[in-house]
């Protein structure tokens, strides 16, 4: 019996001894640890950029154009109340006047040119005495104003750096309502961010926002510093510069606006060829046609636009045109109201005859008017 037990705890003791080692060394080769290795598949580590809904290329390709735009302009300080008052300024003379102070703004803006041309929005640069921008690769540049146009809300920086990152030009009268869109700015001084939606309208306007509007609206998050920055397409192809947003908190709500990228880049390359963007102009005031005016009229549709009032040796005046005129066409194309008539007259070339159809008492009419070139606005 002593035997026996012996023989059974050697046995005992040297397969413990195995069990020991194998869970220690080879764990998996224990059939009641097997359920605890879990198998999973792993993606190839090149499956990411592959994957159709991501948009990582098309940031990669434009990220590198779009800047941060910081400008800083002196402000008066605040006056002293006690200035005004003669006897005070007698004994104290101007020591209680506040020293000047610097404010400071963000926005963004999109590199156009290897030469250096920025395009931004003129309300980013707006009487900036300082101008400073901040490129993707952590270089930075003073930059100057080229021009601007206060119509578009648009402006040209020029900056003096080599090796520059210039956008690709894409399609925009292509774009249609539904595809994807990326907005890269610098909202709220954060840094580059980038923000995906889609186009959810185009051809916006009469929004009182500029005077020329014609503008795309997306639902991709555009926030203040935005401004000035990229819209692009899912290719990363500029389509279009962030300009204004819809919001009563100051924070994005789903509706931005950018001006078309083939706007922007007629007005930069007037700017930089002339200093400012010429437009067509005939000198008239009109009206939109309304169901009520196209009834008074006996109009079967409400296009065109009805005169209002003529400025006295204009354009228009020499070549005819009269207050309760009804302005149908130009150069043969219709005119659907007064925004559509604006863009069709600021498209003209100054010093060429335009074909004008009106209608006047019933009776339509071809009229031969001289384009006069649009002056500039005050601002």
């Amino acid at each position: 019996m002593r035997r026996l037990w012996l023989i059974f705890a050697q046995t005992a003791t040297i397969s413990l001894a195995a069990l020991f080692v194998v869970a220690t060394l080879k764990p998996e080769l224990l059939p009641w640890r097997g359920s605890s290795v879990v198998t999973v598949q792993q993606a190839p580590t090149d499956s990411a950029a592959q994957n159709s809904g991501s948009y990582r290329m098309a940031a990669k390709k434009a990220m590198p154009s779009v800047v941060n735009v910081y400008t800083s302009k002196e402000v008066p300080a605040p006056r002293n109340p006690f200035m005004d008052d003669p006897v005070f300024r007698r004994y104290f003379g101007d020591r209680f006047d506040g020293e000047p102070q610097r404010a400071s703004s963000l926005g963004s803006g999109v590199i156009v040119s290897p030469q250096g041309y920025i395009l931004t929005n003129q309300h980013v640069v707006e009487a900036a005495d300082e101008i400073e921008v901040a490129l993707a690769d952590g270089r930075k540049s003073s930059a100057r104003i080229v021009g601007a146009d206060p119509d578009t809300d648009l402006a040209v920086l020029k900056i003096e750096l080599k090796n520059l990152p210039a956008i690709t030009f894409g399609h925009a009268e292509q774009v249609q309502v539904g595809d994807g869109a990326l907005a890269i700015g610098n909202p709220f001084g954060v840094g580059q961010t980038v923000t995906m939606g889609i186009i959810s309208a185009l051809g916006r306007s009469h929004l009182g926002i500029n005077t020329f509007e014609n503008f795309i609206q997306t639902d991709a998050a555009i926030n203040p510093g935005n401004s000035g920055g990229a819209l692009v397409d899912a290719s990363g192809n500029l389509i279009g510069i962030n300009s204004a947003i819809y919001s009563r908190s100051g924070g994005s709500l789903g509706i931005g606006f950018a001006i078309p990228a083939s706007l922007a880049k007629q007005v930069m390359e007037q700017i930089i060829r002339y200093g400012s963007v010429v437009r067509g102009w005939i000198g008239v005031e009109v009206q939109d046609i309304t169901p009520e005016l196209a009834e008074t009229f006996k109009l079967h549709k409400t296009g065109g636009v009805l005169i209002a009032g003529v400025l006295r040796n204009g354009p228009a005046d020499r070549g005819g045109i009269k207050p309760g005129d009804l302005l149908l066409e130009i150069n043969g194309k219709a005119v659907a109201d007064s925004t559509d008539m604006l863009n069709q007259i600021s498209g003209l070339t100054p010093n060429k005859v335009a074909t004008i159809k009106i209608q006047r008492n019933q009776t339509e009419a071809l009229l031969h008017l001289n384009i006069g070139k649009r002056p500039r606005q005050n601002n």
